[in-house]
């Protein structure tokens, strides 16, 4: 007796496996913890249904909303258990994008630092071509897979970064920046299924504005940094209205350690 929770919505294998164990005699019973399971599942199924890649915005913030203190440091703001599960988050996703401000302003490795794990690839959105070739990104390009967006069509730049081994996907401008609806097209169509989006709050603004992100993980250190320049997890214009905010749907609460995450899917607009 077999129990089935959720079908493979894929259309190349949907329902055979079941078909074939019905075939042979065997009791199917489906829909067992059917919600449950499309949750958890909740990756495969929005990249099979739409080719796009599941986009979740990871940020963390102090208890009063502040992702640096006001001189721009950030290390540590959460614990070790948070880092931690975040570097377990890393494995678990294709691909980790970040903006071009932060490759600035930290020069990340963006990998996954845990053992036995694989590192995303990385995806730097990069509007003019201007993160530095001896960012530590650009110099191990050859060792992890890396993706730089760019509007830039100027060949001679490109190919100093395609020297180092990056792969440059070019876009149109949306705003002055990287389109990002077209960037997740085409890395959908490379077979990217989901991207950690660990932006500054420019970015996670434009991924919101653009309407490509599907769930958001944040978390909230007990600490106060204060500051009335101290940078929050999301910059831009902001929307008018509260009633036009950005709401999270099916909620979860988890302590990490010292920290709290608050974790949701985005409610369509």
């Amino acid at each position: 007796h077999v129990f089935v929770g959720a079908k493979d919505i894929n259309p190349l294998v949907a329902g055979g496996g079941i078909r074939q164990l019905r075939e042979q005699g065997i009791l199917v019973t489906e829909g067992v913890l059917q919600e449950e399971c499309e949750y958890q599942n909740r990756v495969f199924f929005h990249y099979i249904q739409t080719k796009l890649p599941y986009v979740r915005m990871k940020y963390a913030m102090t208890l009063d909303g502040k992702i640096a203190s006001a001189s721009g440091k950030s290390k540590w703001i959460t614990g070790e258990a948070a880092r931690e599960q975040v570097h377990r988050m890393r494995h678990e996703m294709t691909g980790i994008m970040v903006g071009a401000d932060t490759v600035i302003a930290d020069d990340p490795m963006l990998n996954c630092r845990l053992p036995q794990t694989k590192d995303p690839v990385r995806i730097v959105c990069d509007t003019t071509l201007r993160i530095p070739l001896k960012s530590r990104i650009v110099q191990t390009a050859e060792d992890q897979n890396t993706i730089i967006a760019t509007c830039c069509q100027d060949e001679a730049k490109i190919r100093e970064y395609q020297k180092y081994g990056c792969r440059i996907i070019v876009t149109e401008h949306a705003d002055g920046k990287v389109d990002l609806k077209e960037l997740m097209r085409q890395l959908g169509a490379d077979g990217i299924e989901s991207v950690l989006l660990e932006g500054g709050a420019m970015l996670n603004w434009s991924a919101l504005e653009a309407g490509i992100v599907n769930e958001v993980y944040a978390y909230v250190a007990p600490k106060l940094f204060g500051g009335a320049d101290a940078k929050s997890p999301v910059a831009g214009i902001g929307v008018d209205y509260p009633d036009d905010a950005y709401c999270l749907v099916s909620q979860r609460v988890q302590q990490v350690g010292e920290d709290i995450l608050i974790a949701g899917e985005l409610k369509n607009k």
